[in-house]
């Protein structure tokens, strides 16, 4: 059991790239009470109806990259409470390789916990939405504070690169990741039904990751976030995410495959010339999923549970060229059961969807499958004078990820 909680763990660096997420609370809110139980997830908000047909799907303005304003946030409950942080100052985005069209920026932000708190939810506020492709939130810990203030002394300017995740641990835990909140296209607020909540010790300290998108160039930038608090004291249940990736092997079209990048060697080392030691999760993918890159459209990651887990809510992130992703339960076996389609991807619809709770135990499985398509290279202005390539799991906007994630309580 612990080698392989120890393979899980050490198996791959991943970013969240969205969303996801990613954070995985519901958009709707609950405006009085604090009782307990029910599902970890306040409903969703409905999602917009996608394309009848493959070209106004990829017209739709998850493609377009242009982000609403988060709305104003929602009342607080009984005893809660809401503070703000925010970088500290200005920051223009720039390729800090040079090369490439991103830029993943780390910013330390404090929210003066003097106490143990339950973080309740999250309501990211993107400052420039020309630049901004989505945002993180991780814990830090109070050991972690120290190395955090290094990273963030140690480069000019406010924060630090951070491709991946913020570099504070050497490996990215996929089974209980740090994340606690996000923001994408289509998110809002997040908050958690009464009696859940993240644990925040005092003295723990925030970064804020932003996923900077150059493709329109770059322009300067202050985001911030709101946190929800409740006492520390309250007997809440701890929620964790936990993130299911899986690899992206795309092969360029035959019409188009003469290009230098068609070649997976070259495309994979190009990503690892944008994206530094981050660029290899790719190859760690493998080790994570088993078995050996295969080109194709449609790919996916089967997970061997370690503990068991209580899912509350799911939510699921791709880019541009995503067409469909799935999570299952315990797949090929009669007690299957999908917990999230999304047979038609929208970029702008990444909020996580509350389900009804499920346990799982150990050596039960979890499967996340995706499905990618070229041709969706013709509908979009991000790809405008760009070649065909083999498309492999990368930070970049114009890259590509399959990443499933779950909210879960561990019982």
């Amino acid at each position: 059991m612990s080698a392989l909680r120890s393979r899980l763990r050490a198996a791959v660096a991943v970013t969240a790239a969205a969303v996801l997420l990613a954070g995985c609370g519901g958009s709707g809110g609950s405006e009085g009470g604090d009782g307990t139980g029910g599902s970890a997830t306040q409903p969703a908000a409905t999602p917009a109806t996608p394309g009848s047909t493959a070209e106004e799907a990829a017209a739709g303005a998850g493609h377009a990259g242009h982000y609403s304003v988060p709305r104003k946030g929602k009342p607080l409950r009984r005893g809660e409470t809401r503070t703000t942080i925010a970088m500290p100052g200005s920051y223009t985005p720039s390729a800090p390789y040079g090369a490439g069209t991103d830029d993943y920026r780390c910013f330390l932000l404090d929210p003066e916990l003097d106490e143990p708190a339950w973080l309740t939810g999250t309501h990211v506020l993107p400052g420039n939405p020309d630049v901004v492709h989505h945002v993180i939130l991780f814990r830090v810990r109070p050991d972690q504070v120290e190395a955090a203030e290094a990273k963030d002394a140690a480069e000019d300017g406010e924060g630090w690169t951070c491709f991946g995740g913020t570099g504070l641990d050497p490996f990215q835990d996929v089974n209980d990741a740090s994340w606690i909140g996000a923001w994408a296209p289509g998110g809002e607020e997040s908050v958690v039904k009464p009696g859940f909540g993240t644990r925040l010790e005092k003295g723990t300290r925030i970064v804020m990751q932003v996923h900077y998108n150059l493709l329109a160039g770059p322009g300067p930038d202050t985001s911030a976030a709101q946190l929800r608090l409740a006492p520390g004291r309250r007997d809440y249940q701890a929620l964790h995410t936990m993130l299911l990736p899986a690899p992206v092997e795309l092969p360029c079209r035959r019409a188009h495959d003469d290009g230098p990048l068609c070649d997976r060697d070259a495309s994979l080392a190009d990503v690892k010339q944008r994206f530094g030691s981050e660029g290899n999760t790719a190859d760690a993918l493998y080790v994570l999923c088993g078995g050996t890159p295969k080109p194709g459209n449609t790919q996916s990651c089967v997970r061997n549970l370690a503990e068991p887990i209580v899912i509350h809510g799911v939510a699921a992130h791709m880019h541009l060229l995503g067409r469909s992703i799935r999570i299952e339960v315990n797949p090929g076996t009669p007690r299957a059961r999908t917990i999230l389609d999304i047979p038609v991807w929208d970029f702008d619809d990444q909020g996580s969807r509350p389900i009804e709770p499920i346990r799982l135990e150990p050596f039960e499985q979890v499967k996340v499958t995706c499905r990618h398509v070229q041709w969706l290279r013709d509908k979009l202005p991000a790809f405008e004078g760009q070649p065909d390539r083999y498309v492999v799991w990368g930070e970049g906007t114009t890259d590509e990820m399959c990443l499933g994630m779950l909210q879960i309580t561990r019982p």
